[in-house]
């Protein structure tokens, strides 16, 4: 098996992980908690069963559609980056399968539901009054390592200024 049909395997394993944990998840609270009511977890996480009929953070709402076809095209994009990409690092491939498959839950819950569960309610958070989902999260475990390491394998610039080229 070469490294890039490798990778690609990883990618789908964590895609379809990812999708189906997020999808599972918002499946028992879409079953066991009323809409638009919480159930206390701790003092600092509860779960409020909302739907967002927008886009992130709530923006846009009964654009969910617009939302979801732009989530196709990105999550699209990335496919076609891994695949043909000429210098993508494993990293990228595990990464990027959070991400996508955090986003293909997102799209589903809209094709299913006709919008996105939302549940994960953090309290006592200054400035912070925003519902997430498990498929969020997924998004968020790609996300931040994959800038972490884009940023730690690039050398920083140097300040070489070029000589002028002659006319």
């Amino acid at each position: 098996m070469t490294p890039k049909f490798k990778n690609m395997a990883w990618f789908a394993l964590i895609v379809f992980a990812a999708l189906l944990l997020s999808q599972l998840i918002g499946a028992w609270v879409n079953s066991n908690i009323p809409l638009n009511s919480t159930l206390e977890i701790n003092g600092l996480i509860h779960f409020t069963h909302i739907r967002n009929y927008g886009g992130v953070f709530g923006l846009a709402q009964g654009m969910g559609s617009i939302f979801g076809l732009i989530n196709i095209s990105l999550l699209a994009g990335v496919i076609v980056y891994l695949w043909f990409g000429k210098a993508v690092k494993p990293y990228e491939f595990i990464c990027f399968g959070f991400v996508v498959g955090g986003g293909a839950s997102n799209v589903l819950d809209r094709l299913i539901y006709g919008s996105v569960i939302d549940f994960i309610d953090i309290q006592h958070i200054p400035f912070w009054n925003y519902v997430f989902n498990t498929a969020d999260m997924m998004v968020h475990i790609g996300i931040w390592p994959l800038l972490l390491l884009s940023f730690m394998n690039h050398p920083p610039p140097t300040n070489d200024i070029p000589e002028k080229l002659s006319d």
